[in-house]
């Protein structure tokens, strides 16, 4: 690919994940070329259809949180920081996005892979806190990872909002 036609793919797929972090996903096409300085035509040449540039920023915005988590495990810190710390991480993202694909027989398969490790690293991390002793035993690793997606899979999430905030000590430990 030439360099400026790779510039102009990085630039629709930075801008349409902003756009998508900040207002959801029922941002337009016309939308993200205009915020993006090109033309609707440019932004359809590198990605033929809505459903692959929502592909291409949920694979981008998965693999960056993954990478964000696998950090933050192996750190020393203790369980419940390293989970809280990856809470607010996510609702810097478009997850809205994600939750909003289409059904499970359009979802991208690097997406759907994506998913799964993510959901498998946090269950990990929910498993860690319960045995640390700092988020409630009384759930399962998949019930939390549910309520954490209610937190932070919707627009406009942020860590220091209500729903968050209730919701993360609704799930913390307590002596």
């Amino acid at each position: 690919m030439r360099a400026d036609a790779q510039r102009n793919r990085e630039l629709i797929a930075t801008t349409a994940l902003d756009l998508l972090a900040r207002r959801g996903p029922a941002v337009s096409m016309e939308e993200i070329a205009r915020a993006a300085g090109l033309g609707v035509g440019t932004l359809y040449r590198h990605f033929p259809d809505r459903q692959s540039l929502l592909d291409s920023v949920a694979a981008t915005t998965l693999r960056t949180l993954l990478a964000a988590g696998r950090a933050e495990q192996s750190s020393a810190a203790p369980r419940w920081q390293v989970l809280v710390r990856i809470v607010a991480r996510c609702t810097g993202l478009p997850l809205a996005l994600i939750s909003s694909l289409p059904d499970a027989t359009r979802v991208d398969p690097t997406v759907a892979d994506l998913v799964a490790e993510l959901d498998a690293l946090f269950q990990g991390l929910v498993e860690d806190a319960q045995r640390e002793g700092s988020l409630r035993a009384d759930l399962t690793g998949a019930q939390v990872v549910g309520l954490l997606n209610v937190a932070v899979c919707r627009p406009g999430a942020r860590a220091d909002d209500p729903l968050t905030t209730v919701l993360l000590d609704g799930l913390r430990a307590r002596p």
